[in-house]
């Protein structure tokens, strides 16, 4: 049985329709702050670097730094 535990970057943008389009990056560095994840959100949304099924990113929804455990309970039994 083992554990793992495991960081994510989650930027939320709003795209042309309303709709949220979240980008997830893995392993985020310990010491960033919500100032520089803003300011890369920013120039993702002014260089148009990713188009959607519903249009442009336009604007910032959300960031969360998610950190998650998983326990693995069962241990495939060796034949």
């Amino acid at each position: 049985m083992a554990s793992v535990t495991k960081k994510v970057l989650r930027m939320t943008f709003n795209n042309t329709l309303g709709n949220a389009v979240t980008l997830t990056l893995p392993s985020p560095k310990a010491d960033l702050t919500s100032l520089q994840i803003e300011a890369v959100m920013d120039q993702i949304i002014t260089k148009n670097i990713f188009l959607t099924s519903g249009g442009e990113l336009i604007s910032k929804r959300d960031i969360k730094i998610v950190d998650t455990t998983t326990n693995d309970l069962f241990d495939q039994p060796v034949a």
